[in-house]
């Protein structure tokens, strides 16, 4: 089963990301839980949280298809204490939103050394940051996305992801989320069938398999091994249409949300449509 679909606005409050997921024929959807650009947010009502999980029923989406993303702002290796601390405080805020809604994901960028700390202290952080996070809250899996590895960040190699999940001390709540503008910024090659499968055959050595619970669809305005992190509509940009159909195609995409963060919004609907029909 192909779970496809963007990640949706939910202005209005987060039971109206199901609703517009519903108006473009998405099977799965992405969401913020919060104003990702704020580090302070009200909680979630209780009127919001009974019509989101309505709202999901209604239009047949289970948890396993939704994969909401926390805020940009957290860096969960910041080499400043006070910035370290705060971006805990906002990432367990993220996880208890995630569960007060019934989610089973929060997807998060990793974060960045900021050029004052080694990778290797980095990731250490990130690791113990993820497990006092899941102290906090249950049944949640935090969900690390690869980057491209611009401005100091963690996460740009297969070997930063394994290094986390090493530390994560719960490995049954922990996982990837493969972003391919990302991949292809960080210098994995996924434009043709035999590139992607050599890129995820790679993946599987050095992390895992079982790990991998999702994926960001994005083309990317740059090129291979740029460390930029440029997203494009799909096949307009470096990485090109194939990629996405030989993703599609490969059983590495069955039953996980499949996200959308492609640049024109007004494209979504025949994006949806393009990547279902490769699955036939």
């Amino acid at each position: 089963m192909k779970w496809i679909g963007p990640h949706v606005s939910t202005s209005g409050g987060v039971e109206n990301a199901p609703i517009n997921a519903h108006k473009i024929g998405a099977g799965a959807f992405g969401l913020f839980l919060k104003n990702q650009l704020q580090w302070n947010a009200p909680p979630l009502k209780e009127e919001s949280i009974v019509k989101f999980k309505e709202n999901c029923k209604k239009f047949g989406y289970t948890p396993e298809q939704i994969l909401p993303h926390s805020s940009y702002l957290i860096n969960l290796c910041s080499p400043q204490k006070d910035a370290l601390e705060k971006s805990r405080e906002a990432f367990i805020d993220e996880f208890k939103r995630a569960e007060a809604l019934g989610l089973k994901y929060l997807n998060f960028h990793p974060g960045s050394h900021k050029g004052k700390i080694s990778e290797d202290d980095c990731i250490k952080l990130v690791a113990e940051s993820i497990n006092i996070a899941l102290e906090k809250v249950k049944g949640v899996i935090a969900v690390i996305e690869n980057t491209a590895g611009q401005g100091g960040n963690i996460g740009y190699r297969f070997e930063h992801l394994s290094g986390i999940i090493d530390d994560v001390e719960d490995k049954n709540r922990v996982g990837v989320c493969l972003d391919t503008a990302h991949l292809h910024g960080a210098g994995y090659d996924i434009r043709d069938c035999d590139t992607f499968e050599k890129t995820i055959a790679e993946f599987r050595t050095i992390v895992g398999e079982k790990y991998l619970k999702a994926f960001h669809l994005n083309d990317s305005k740059v090129e291979l091994g740029s460390r930029k992190d440029r997203h494009h509509s799909l096949g307009m940009g470096k990485i090109g249409l194939k990629a996405f159909e030989c993703l599609i195609k490969s059983s590495i995409s069955d039953n996980k949300p499949l996200i959308l963060e492609t640049i024109d919004q007004k494209k979504w609907p025949e994006e949806i449509k393009l990547l279902y029909s490769f699955a036939k």
